[in-house]
């Protein structure tokens, strides 16, 4: 028999991390934290073939799955002390996704799932806080209602600000015990409402319900986008997780977060996250509350007046930095990780190798390498060719005036500059129309993820370094600041605001993803400076490289810069891309459109003196180095000109008619360009024929 769920927990797990493609990324790492002693609420995995085989059989499960998962729900009921369902002490669970890829809120999830009118009572008893327990029920119904039951999250939310404006408070926290049972009664009657039916008392439908949910969110419109930009096949799947629930919100001495064991934005080996006293994990990455920092060192050097975690529980501070070496150590590489504290006793949720910028990515390379955890030649094979390329991106001028407006969190660094737009749809249809846009949101979620990748940058005006757009934007690539509390977002009117400064739709601001800073207006930039772990690896694959490297250069400008950044030479010269610029342009279309071979002549000596002061110079600069000249062999297409302001141009230099320039473009003109007119034989002496002919 197919073995479909695996079990994990009380030190022992049927999986392990080798098995991610089978167990997902969550599943495997779940499975190996607790195979090497770390503190794991017990649980079992429902594997990627499950999902296969869901969708090849029209949305229908295997037919031993539902007795594999009650086994492994007993397993976890003897592990945890607790009974699903019972009415004195119930287990409540969790339900995550969990693909081989990590896809950070792309998918669904259920928390607090197995509350009912009689299991929220014994909860109540048990935690001997009734407050407590009336917030975890109305936190699960809401998100039960939104995953599963397919009802807008704008209802319940509206009920939400409802109950605040009746007990005259603005925070969530502030309601009473007797406001969310209230709550709880409006969100079910808001259910019935909607659909027809009543909410699901039985925690076993329950159970079903959040899993075929979690697999349907394979297909949803963001994971789809999500897959799309990152190359993820569709045929993986998803694995789901469950998972006995431990909360971060049953008093002051409760609390969740997040963590990376290095700083994921320069790669310098701190421990860096944040966490919330008294909260849930969705909590912290959904930017609703301002987290706070894990160690004193980051809280001072964010300027924060709220306590770190090394002040407020040192003693469960300590034993995460101990978890934090044991897992660098075990997987060798920086991990992302989840933790929730109940009453005083830490839990680890996950732990999955961190996105990075390409400036950590290095970074951690070269340390772990110099540390011993790895050798030189994996800390090469960890750098994506990719990453390398975002390092050559240009830096805000440190020298140009810079009106700053307001100050967030460096989440992403990098500058970026663009139009202001409000909406993930509105900066994919400026993108698509070619110009540079800053997305700014209050706080994005993953149905923005599109909206992420058009944007040059991000800026949220809630949300820490490891909320969903800190943590989507390094994956990208993309600058972001994050929590700036000081603007001010108006998505009525369009418009953003800070004191007295009002920026609308439209214009522009810069973001700096290393100081935080937002600025009005475009901010110059310079070009990147190439040094330190940059060298350092770069020595490191001279050693083991058995190629040499030549680039593509066709002006000083390029050879130059080919050269400092290490180039043995030039591979091609592509002649053709000698005339791009200024005034070369109409000499080169003046050649293309000749009538005669008088006036190509004249065209060609024209051409003949720019290319042989670049290539004397070409020569110059490489001093010595093999430099490979390809004769002029123009795709048509790139210069015949297309305007009628390109064809005066070209009239007026050349002395002609303007119909004439007309007439000769439009014969020219091709249906397939690299088929066309392009030369192929015996290019190597500058010969050129028509292709067919």
């Amino acid at each position: 028999m197919v073995q479909w769920v695996y079990n994990f927990g009380a030190g022992a797990a049927d999986g392990r991390a080798e098995m991610k493609n089978l167990l997902g990324g969550k599943g495997a790492n779940l499975a190996e934290m607790a195979s090497i002693g770390l503190p794991v609420p017990p649980g079992f995995t429902l594997t990627t073939e499950v999902c296969t085989r869901f969708y090849e059989d029209k949305c229908t499960y295997p037919t031993e799955l539902k007795g594999q998962v009650a086994k492994a729900l007993a397993r976890v009921e003897e592990r945890s002390g607790q009974k699903f369902g019972d009415a004195t002490n119930p287990l409540l669970l969790s339900v995550r996704s969990g693909a081989r890829a990590s896809m950070p809120g792309m998918m669904d999830t259920v928390l607090n799932l197995g509350l009912n009118d009689w299991t929220v009572a014994a909860l109540a008893k048990r935690s001997g806080d009734r407050r407590f327990a009336y917030d975890s029920y109305r936190r699960f119904v809401q998100m039960y209602s939104d995953v599963v039951l397919g009802i807008e999250l704008s209802h319940f939310e509206k009920l939400l600000e409802r109950a605040k404006q009746r007990r005259g408070v603005k925070q969530d926290h502030e309601l009473v015990a007797e406001d969310l049972e209230k709550l709880v009664m409006d969100y079910k009657a808001r259910v019935h409402v909607e659909i027809g039916m009543d909410f699901p008392e039985d925690p076993h439908e329950q159970l079903w319900g959040a899993v075929g949910a979690v697999f349907n969110s394979w297909m949803n419109q963001r994971a789809k986008t999500y897959r799309q930009l990152h190359d993820i096949p569709e045929s993986w799947g998803t694995a789901v997780n469950v998972q006995a629930m431990v909360f971060g919100n049953m008093g002051s001495d409760c609390a969740t977060g997040v963590a990376f064991t290095r700083n994921p934005s320069n790669g310098a080996n701190d421990f860096y996250g944040e966490f919330l006293v008294n909260a849930q994990g969705e909590d912290v990455v959904a930017g609703i509350r301002t987290p706070q920092e894990l160690t004193i060192k980051a809280r001072k050097s964010h300027g924060s007046d709220l306590p770190s975690l090394e002040e407020v529980m040192p003693n469960i501070f300590r034993e995460l930095c101990t978890m934090r070496q044991q897992l660098e150590t075990h997987y060798k590489d920086m991990q992302d990780i989840e933790f929730t504290i109940q009453q005083n006793k830490l839990y680890m949720l996950q732990t999955r190798t961190g996105k990075r910028t390409a400036h950590a990515a290095l970074q951690i390379a070269v340390d772990m390498a110099n540390e011993g955890l790895i050798s030189k030649s994996q800390a090469l094979m960890r750098l994506k060719p990719e990453l390398i390329d975002q390092l050559l991106h240009p830096t805000l001028d440190p020298k140009a005036k810079k009106q700053v407006i307001a100050k967030g969190l460096p989440a992403s660094p990098g500058a970026a500059a663009g139009k202001v737009v409000f909406s993930a749809d509105e900066a994919v249809r400026r993108a698509k129309d070619g110009e540079k846009v800053l997305l700014v949101r209050i706080e994005t979620s993953p149905d923005d993820i599109h909206g992420l990748h058009a944007a040059e940058g991000v800026l949220t005006t809630r949300g820490g370094m490891t909320s969903h757009a800190a943590v989507v934007a390094r994956g990208m690539g993309r600058p972001c600041v994050a929590g700036a509390g000081a603007v001010q977002v108006d998505y009525a009117a369009a418009r953003l605001s800070v004191g007295s400064v009002t920026v609308q739709e439209g214009q522009i601001l810069t973001i700096d993803g290393v100081t935080g800073e937002v600025i009005l207006g475009e901010v110059p930039t310079v070009p990147p400076q190439l040094s330190g772990a940059f060298g350092i690896i770069m020595a490191w694959a001279d050693e083991y490289r058995t190629l040499q490297v030549r680039a593509n250069a066709e002006t000083p400008n390029d050879a130059r810069q080919a050269k400092e950044f290490g180039a043995q030479g030039i591979g091609l010269v592509r002649t053709e891309h000698m005339f791009f610029d200024g005034g070369r342009i109409i000499a080169m279309r003046r050649m293309i459109l000749a009538a005669d071979e008088a006036d190509r002549k004249v065209a060609l000596e024209e051409l003949l003196t720019m290319q042989r002061e670049d290539i004397t110079e070409l020569f110059r600069i490489m001093d010595g180095r093999p430099v490979t000249v390809r004769l002029l062999d123009p795709p048509l297409h790139e210069f015949i000109p297309h305007t009628e302001a390109e064809m005066a141009q070209v009239a007026k230099a050349a002395g002609v008619p303007l119909n004439r320039v007309r007439r000769r473009a439009a014969e020219l003109q091709e249906a397939n360009p690299m088929l066309g007119h392009r030369g192929c034989g015996r290019r190597g002496q500058g010969w050129r024929r028509r292709a067919g002919g």
